[in-house]
């Protein structure tokens, strides 16, 4: 697994961006129906007041018609004015003279059940109801002899419900308005200031491994703490990766040095006149040193294939070129095993690094040749696979079991049978260089059904 496709241990525990739309969304929630409620009173109590206001005028006008002659009550409301008076568009509109006593002197005698009595002079309103329909009433106070007659006007409430309804839907709209533009200008204020944050990431998502450089980023005050940070830690992981290239230096020094030095002294012991009872001994010798150097080597190119350690640039290389670079070195070692060692080698460029290239075709051929047995052929190819560059390495030995073939990636592990010199570190080495160029390796079957075949499949360039 490539580190990019490795699990986070981050784990999520919410979002900022959600977190802000709350804490700045949840006021409205209390705010406008508190501004609706606001905006519907102001505008519709006016409203209100006026449309009272000219049903007391009416009343203030029929009281004027009120006069007392000889004693008598006189009501000089002609049928002119009587018809003007109940002209409305909307309402019914009522009126009624009621005397001290309660007695209907003119007008509707629906308004004698309203109970109300006003000193003379007086103006109220109240709200009644005639034949189950809600009207609005004004009552005023007209002197009559020794007591107060009554004016009463009354009218039907569709007027005030139409104004209050439209206050309402007014109110509504008006606050959702509100809303959608503040939530509208919240998404973008708050989109805009955490884009730096999502420009921190992608700029660090896209970076390799090896690419250690100061964040490019302008960064916001409350950002830039974060940004140097990560600067900081770069800083320090440069720092360890020198650190780390100058052990690898001097480890290839140091181990490569004494090993190779032992396996020729002991080489030179075999050419030397020597007792037979030791002969066996210097040839154990010897395979042990060979082992130990290669395992010397392997292990430094496990290190240096490891991206965070890589410093050599990426460049275009052809898989032909590779692999036939790598025949003079390994055609001595095929034949000396008595291994048919084969090149069908076709153009296939691919976008790499040439010296770790080198190290994963030389553990395959490596293992093929240490496996595979006498007498058997080992066949390296490269080719193109519809736009795709392709390695293989296939052999006719005894190949590795289906269900081993997972496990010998893993290091030092040794697929059955345990016969030859490795150290289970071959595969391991081929699958983190695949993954440091974005390839693929898959462990198969060949076509003749014996032995095994090695696909190494790397990304399309002109993908």
């Amino acid at each position: 697994m490539t580190a990019p496709e490795r699990a986070s241990s981050a784990q999520p525990t919410g979002s900022v961006k959600r977190t802000l739309f709350a804490w700045l969304l949840l006021p409205l929630l209390v705010i406008v129906p508190a501004g609706a409620a606001v905006q519907y009173w102001f505008s519709a109590r006016p409203a209100i007041a006026a449309f009272d206001h000219a049903l007391g005028d009416t009343a203030l006008a029929l009281a004027n018609l009120v006069r007392i002659d000889d004693g008598r009550v006189v009501f000089e409301l002609t049928a002119e004015t009587e018809r003007s008076l109940r002209t409305d568009q909307t309402d019914v509109i009522y009126y009624a003279l009621v005397d001290p006593m309660g007695r209907l002197l003119a007008g509707d005698h629906e308004l004698l059940s309203i109970n109300t009595a006003e000193a003379a002079g007086e103006l109220a309103y109240l709200d009644a109801r005639i034949d189950t329909r809600p009207v609005r009433v004004a009552v005023r106070g007209v002197a009559c002899g020794s007591g107060a007659c009554q004016v009463r006007v009354a009218e039907t409430m569709l007027k005030r419900e139409r104004m209050l309804s439209g206050a309402a839907k007014g109110a509504a709209a008006t606050m959702l308005l509100v809303v959608i533009t503040l939530a509208a200008a919240i998404a973008v204020g708050v989109t805009r200031s955490m884009r730096p944050l999502g420009a921190v990431g992608t700029e660090i998502a896209q970076r390799s491994l090896e690419d250690l450089r100061p964040l490019e980023v302008t960064a916001p005050s409350e950002i830039a703490p974060l940004v140097n940070a990560l600067d900081r830690l770069f800083e320090r992981l440069r720092h360890a990766t020198q650190a780390h290239q100058a052990f690898i230096a001097d480890a290839a020094h140091q181990l490569r040095t004494p090993l190779t030095s032992l396996k020729t002294e002991i080489e030179l012991a075999l050419l030397e006149p020597h007792a037979p009872d030791v002969d066996a001994t210097l040839r154990r010798l010897h395979a042990q040193a060979t082992r130990g150097a290669r395992l010397a080597g392997q292990l430094l190119a496990m290190a240096r294939s490891d991206p965070g350690s890589q410093t050599a640039e990426p460049e275009r290389l052809e898989l032909k070129e590779v692999a036939g670079a790598a025949a003079d070195e390994w055609v001595p070692h095929a034949v000396a095993a008595g291994i048919d060692l084969g090149f069908a080698l076709a153009p296939a460029c691919v976008r790499g690094r040439r010296f770790l290239l080198r190290e994963m075709l030389g553990n395959l051929v490596h293992n093929a040749l240490e496996y595979a047995g006498r007498g058997s052929e080992v066949t390296v190819r490269s080719y193109t696979d519809h736009g795709t560059p392709v390695l293989e390495v296939e052999d006719n030995g005894p190949g590795i079991a289906p269900d081993e073939r997972d496990r010998v990636f893993e290091r030092f592990y040794r697929a059955e049978p345990r016969d030859g010199n490795g150290s289970g570190l071959g595969l391991a080495i081929v699958r983190e260089i695949a993954d440091g160029h974005g390839a693929r390796v898959d462990l198969l079957d060949p076509p003749g059904g014996t032995g095994l075949l090695v696909r190494v499949r790397f990304p399309n360039l002109s993908a």
